[in-house]
């Protein structure tokens, strides 16, 4: 149990988190990882090289150690990580392996004089609270994900139905159940998990869904990303045909209903999810805005799709920046900057943004909307990458 006297504890280490959080966290992966070779297939080894997962940990253990009196205010976190777990069907009984790691961690970077007994006692306490708030969320996630139409609970399979290059670098999968049976509807925005194995070796990953629900099947669209291990299968083994096991979808960031102007805005790959958001969006015939950046044309995928349907819809603005120039026309060259966003969005503040891409991107997104005046409460964005330590 958590007492007052763990509390005081666990937050007297912030300062200690907040300046070398990342390093005993990767000493925490280091002995997860080592010790523990059933979890490997939760990781994704590229965000672990990178530093991402590492970065995700501390970020998330420092703020619960900041609000651990407010819990009411990591509602957002809490969210966020249950989505992701379930996603990649992280279950009740990984945690206590998860919190004996990070204890030990704790104590050997540490050092017996900083992490006493009071120290670990008080973390083993505050961890407890956590990882039950967690699994609680999971479990009603789960549950709910089985109850829907077309739900299911676990590994269901598919079959590869559809193989399409979009660009040089993103190839879109469409999935149909194997079992012909009904599949549960997805919200725009949502991602699913895919587990597949790769030279012999059982991998999870979860990718945004990049079309809108329809009754038949289920589309993922990949960047191939250097060193990928399944990114790099997906794009070069995987066929129609294959089978592959995915569970059911699942996030948080989703579109809202709301009949004020939308504003898409996305990075990269970020353009993925922006997809089911618009092709859900378009028949409601809502103003939308869709701006999209890309380094070049070769690298721009959707880009004549979405054309098409500025044709068809004219309620629908898209605007495309690339940082290269190139012999495809374009509304600019270079970055997105404030000038840029403010010609490209609607007149009016009373908007709904969402937006997403690489962390760069997104910073300088989050602040020139900001300095616009775009209220926080009406932006809807998400990063790219880890959310916590299992996934």
């Amino acid at each position: 149990m958590l007492t007052p006297e763990h509390r005081q504890i666990v937050k007297s280490t912030v300062p200690l988190l907040e300046s070398g959080g990342e390093a005993l966290t990767c000493h925490f992966y280091e002995i997860l990882l080592g010790e523990n070779p059933q979890l490997r297939p939760y990781f994704n080894q590229a965000n672990q090289h990178s530093g991402e997962q590492p970065r995700a940990l501390a970020n998330g253990v420092l703020k619960y150690a900041r609000h651990i009196d407010q819990l009411d205010q990591l509602a957002e976190l809490v969210t966020l990580i249950g989505n992701k777990h379930v996603s990649l069907q992280i279950q009740a009984e990984h945690y206590p392996i998860v919190g004996a790691c990070l204890l030990r961690a704790i104590r050997e970077v540490l050092g017996p004089d900083i992490a006493t007994d009071d120290v670990i006692d008080a973390w083993a306490a505050a961890y407890q609270q956590l990882a039950a708030i967690l699994i609680d969320t999971e479990a009603g996630l789960y549950q709910a994900a089985a109850n829907q139409p077309g739900g299911w609970r676990g590994a269901r399979r598919f079959t590869v139905i559809d193989k399409v290059v979009e660009s040089d670098e993103i190839t879109s999968f469409c999935f149909a159940a194997s079992d012909g049976a009904a599949i549960l509807a997805h919200s725009p925005g949502q991602f699913i998990g895919l587990r597949l194995e790769v030279d012999g070796i059982d991998q999870r990953r979860n990718y945004s869904l990049s079309a809108a629900a329809n009754d038949s099947h289920y589309r993922i669209s990949v960047k191939r990303v250097a060193g990928g291990a399944v990114s790099g299968h997906l794009h070069e083994r995987v066929q129609v045909g294959d089978e592959v096991e995915l569970f059911p979808p699942s996030g948080h960031f989703v579109l809202n209903d709301a009949d004020k102007p939308l504003v898409l805005i996305s990075g990269g790959v970020g353009i993925t999810p922006t997809l089911a958001m618009l092709q859900s969006a378009l028949p409601t015939g809502r103003p939308i805005h869709f701006i999209h950046a890309a380094r070049n044309a070769d690298v721009h995928a959707f880009r004549d799709w979405i054309d098409t349907l500025a044709l068809q819809h004219p309620q629908l603005k898209r605007f495309y920046c690339h940082e290269e120039a190139g012999a495809a026309p374009v509304d600019a060259v270079g970055y997105i900057d404030h000038s840029l966003l403010e010609a490209w969005m609607p007149a009016t503040r009373d908007v709904d943004v969402y937006f997403l891409g690489p962390k760069p991107f997104m910073r300088a997104i989050k602040g020139h909307l900001k300095a616009m005046g775009v209220p926080e409460q009406q932006c809807r964005y998400e990063f790219f990458g880890p959310a916590s330590a299992l996934d």
